[in-house]
C-alpha cells in the first residue's frame, strides 16, 4: 500500500483523451482540469494506440495459434466435448465446450483450419449436445430443463459423478453456441443446421425454473438436493447468466432479475490499488462475459450512475492487479510491473509452510484474487489472467506476455501455449496435489485447463480484429438481453 500512496506526483490527460479524462475525473469526484495521482497514470493510454503497435505481434500470434490447437487437437472429435483439463484424465466441462466452439471460427479466420472442417466440428458438437437425454434422474442424463451438468462424460455426454446443473457453465456453453450461430451464416445445409441446432439448445433452457428465490437466479441444482442454496449476487462472472436469461426467446426472466442483480453491486465496490471499480478478486470474473460482449460505450442504469462502462471497469481491475504486483505487500518472489496475473487456477498444495519468516497458507486449485471480497494470494500466477486481458489493456499486457515468456518460457511454454499456472515462491519439499517443483525455479502446473485456455484464444482475437465482439453484435438474443437489462449506447 505504501507504494501506492506515497508516490504523489501527478499527471494530466493528453488533449486527445478528453472523453476518457471526463469519465475518470467524474468517477473520482474531481473537477475538470484536475490532476491525477501516478497510480492512475497508465490508464490514460488509449488502447487504440497500443492495438496499432502490437496487433501483429509474433509472440501473441504464436500463443493464440498454440492455444487454438489445444481445443482442436484435444477435444473429442466424435462428440465435440472438451475436457476440463489436459493431459490429466478428466471429464468434459460444458463451459470448456463453449470456449472450444468459440475457438473454431477464430481458427478459420487465422487460416488454421478450413471453414468446412470447422463447421463440421461445430455441427457434430451441437448434434451431440442436442441428442443427449435430459431429465431429473441422478444418472443417465446430460442435464435437466435445458441446463447441462457442470461436468459430463466426454464419450457419452452423461452426468459425471455428482456434479451439479450449473447456470453459469451452461451460459458459457451457450456463449459459444450463439457465437457459432452468428458466425456460420452461409446457405449450406451444414451451416443452416448449425443455426437451427443453436436455436434449439438455447431455446429449451428454462431460466425461470432456476429462480427458486425470485427474481435472483440460483447457482444450480442437483437431483440429490434440489436447488443449490446460493443465488448469483454481487459483481462476478454471472453477468452472462442474466443477459442470456433475459434474452431467451422462449423462457425469459423478467427485467427485475437484472435490477435485483445490480442492487447487490455496492458491496463489491473497491478503490484499492487504483481507480474505483466493481471488484471481483479473480480476473476471470471480469473476463468471461466480455469474451463475447463488447461493452465499450454500453451502460445500464447502474453504470450510468457511476459514469463509465463495464469495459472500463474490467480495465481498472486489470490495472489494479498490476499495481498490486508492483506493491507486492506479501513479498512474493518475482512479482512486478510485468509479472502479475491472479485468477482461479491450479496451485501446488493445501499446506502451510514458513516463507520469509512467517507461516503462509498455500492452496491447490483455488479462486485466487487480490482486490475485492474474499481475496487470496499465495504467490501463484496464471498466464491466462494476463493474456485474457489483452483486449482491454494491451499496453500493459503485451509487455507482460513478452517478459513472462522470456523469463519463464522454458518451464511454462509448451505445445499448447502456457501451462495453467506457476509459483516461483513455492520451493518446499512437501507432497504436491498437482504439478511439480523445478529446482531453482519453483512450482509449475502440469495441466492446461479448458476454461483458462478459452479466453486466451478469444480475447487475443478481439484484440487483433474484434471478431468475436463484432459477430455477437448480430445475435438478436444478446441484443434483446442487453436491452431488457436497460443497456443503451455503444453498438446498440
Amino acid at each position: 500500500m505504501a507504494e501506492r500512496t506515497t508516490r504523489e506526483h501527478a499527471v494530466r490527460f493528453p488533449a486527445t483523451s478528453t472523453s476518457r479524462r471526463s469519465l475518470l475525473l467524474g468517477s473520482l469526484g474531481l473537477a475538470a482540469g484536475s490532476t491525477l495521482p501516478l497510480s492512475v497514470e497508465a490508464t490514460i493510454a488509449p488502447t487504440t494506440d497500443a492495438h496499432a503497435a502490437h496487433q501483429d505481434d509474433p509472440v501473441v500470434a504464436d500463443i493464440q495459434e498454440r492455444t487454438f490447437r489445444f481445443f482442436w487437437e484435444t477435444t473429442n472429435p466424435v462428440t465435440g466435448l472438451a475436457r476440463d483439463r489436459y493431459p490429466s484424465n478428466s471429464p468434459a466441462s460444458v463451459a470448456a465446450v463453449g470456449f472450444a466452439l468459440t475457438s473454431y471460427p477464430i481458427g478459420v479466420e487465422r487460416n488454421l483450419v478450413t471453414r468446412e472442417r470447422a463447421a463440421q466440428r461445430v455441427l457434430r458438437t451441437l448434434r451431440f449436445l442436442e441428442s443427449r437425454p435430459q431429465g431429473p434422474e441422478p444418472t443417465g442424463a446430460s442435464g435437466h430443463n435445458g441446463f447441462f451438468y457442470h461436468f459430463i462424460n466426454p464419450v457419452t455426454g452423461l452426468r459425471s459423478g455428482k456434479s451439479e446443473l450449473s447456470t453459469v457453465d451452461t451460459a458459457l456453453l451457450l456463449g459459444g453456441v450463439l457465437f457459432c450461430q452468428a458466425y456460420f451464416d452461409g446457405p449450406s445445409v451444414e451451416e443452416t443446421e448449425i443455426r437451427e441446432l443453436a436455436e434449439t439448445l438455447y431455446g429449451r433452457v428454462n431460466w425461470p425454473w432456476m429462480q427458486v428465490r425470485p427474481p435472483a437466479i440460483a447457482h444450480g441444482w442437483s437431483p440429490e438436493h434440489g436447488a443449490l442454496g446460493y443465488d448469483w449476487r454481487g459483481y462476478n462472472e454471472a453477468v452472462i447468466v442474466y443477459l442470456l436469461a433475459l434474452g431467451s426467446p422462449t423462457h425469459p426472466v423478467e427485467p427485475s432479475a437484472w435490477d435485483a442483480w445490480t442492487s447487490t453491486y455496492d458491496s463489491s465496490w473497491s478503490t484499492e490499488f487504483g481507480l474505483p471499480h466493481l471488484a471481483f478478486g479473480p480476473l476471470f470474473g471480469h473476463q468471461y462475459c466480455q469474451t463475447w460482449v463488447d461493452f465499450r460505450g454500453l451502460q445500464d442504469a447502474y453504470m450510468r450512475q457511476r459514469g463509465f462502462d463495464y469495459f472500463e471497469n474490467n480495465r481498472r481491475a486489470v490495472y489494479a492487479q498490476r499495481a498490486y504486483a508492483v506493491a507486492n505487500p506479501n513479498g512474493w518472489r518475482d512479482y512486478g510491473p510485468n509479472v502479475w496475473g491472479i485468477t482461479a487456477s491450479d496451485g501446488p498444495a493445501n499446506v502451510t509452510c514458513d516463507y520469509d519468516g512467517s507461516p503462509r497458507t498455500f492452496r491447490a486449485y483455488s479462486a485466487r484474487g487480490v482486490v475485492g471480497p474474499g481475496s487470496y494470494d499465495d504467490g501463484t500466477l496464471a498466464p491466462t489472467a494476463v493474456i485474457a486481458s489483452i483486449a482491454v489493456a494491451p499496453e500493459i499486457v503485451v509487455p507482460a506476455v513478452h517478459e513472462v515468456k522470456r523469463r519463464f518460457g522454458d518451464q511454462l511454454y509448451t505445445a499448447y501455449g502456457f501451462l495453467d499456472s506457476f509459483n516461483p515462491s513455492f520451493t518446499f519439499d512437501v507432497p504436491l496435489v498437482s504439478g511439480h517443483c523445478v529446482p531453482g525455479f519453483g512450482w509449475v502446473a502440469s495441466d492446461y485447463i479448458g476454461i483458462d485456455q478459452g479466453p486466451i484464444v478469444a480475447m487475443i482475437e478481439n484484440y487483433r480484429t474484434g471478431l468475436v465482439w463484432r459477430t455477437m453484435q448480430k445475435c438478436a438474443h444478446l441484443r434483446r438481453g442487453l436491452k431488457r437489462a436497460g443497456f443503451s449506447g455503444g453498438w446498440l
